[in-house]
């Protein structure tokens, strides 16, 4: 079998992650949820998964065990899948992806792009714990997902989709980016 193809995904909170790991998952591609080992250490602190303190046990896991620290946790997930092709949802920084292309070497980067107003709208229906109850706090989400390298994970991606329509149309971007990813997978 021919080496890993590891798709990284990355966007802003809102911006249809979810949506394309479900999308993904129907086509039969696995997923690691990067943001599940942040969850993981929250609950093991006995924590609520508030926005608040997912995003401030996301800062300390990075400033204790360093920027890689949730990459490196779920590295062996990626390894551990039997299949050719998986997928890693959300990576928020450059060094992130460098440490996932140190072990993967078929490494593509898939980014969602999605305008404020949207992802807001979408975060409000959504109703996850972690989702924000207002503008402020979406701001303020936003605004501590870019200081750890989120916007320049986006400007480099290797490809970009614009999620800004239906479902379906999202459905058909990420299965047209797939294929170039992809090739004769």
């Amino acid at each position: 079998m021919r080496d890993k193809v590891v798709v990284g995904v990355v966007g802003m909170p809102g911006a249809g992650k979810g949506a394309f790991r479900r999308v993904i998952q129907r086509m039969g591609y696995p997923v690691v949820i990067m943001g599940d080992e942040v969850r993981e250490e929250v609950k093991r602190r006995n924590l609520k998964p508030t926005p608040e303190n997912l995003g401030k046990v996301m800062l300390q896991l990075r400033e204790a065990e360093g920027p890689v620290a949730v990459a490196k946790r779920c590295i062996p997930k990626l390894k551990n899948v039997k299949e050719g092709v998986v997928v890693v949802d959300g990576i928020r920084s450059l060094h992130e992806v460098k440490e996932f292309k140190k072990h993967f070497p078929n490494f593509a980067l898939i980014a969602l792009h999605t305008s404020p107003k949207t992802r807001y709208q979408r975060l409000s229906q959504r109703r996850r714990s972690d989702d924000p109850k207002d503008w402020e706090t979406f701001m303020q989400r936003d605004l501590r997902e870019l200081s750890v390298g989120l916007g320049a994970v986006i400007a480099t991606a290797d490809h970009t989709i614009v999620n800004e329509g239906t479902l379906t149309q999202l459905k058909r971007k990420i299965q047209q980016v797939l294929k170039e990813v992809l090739g004769d997978r």
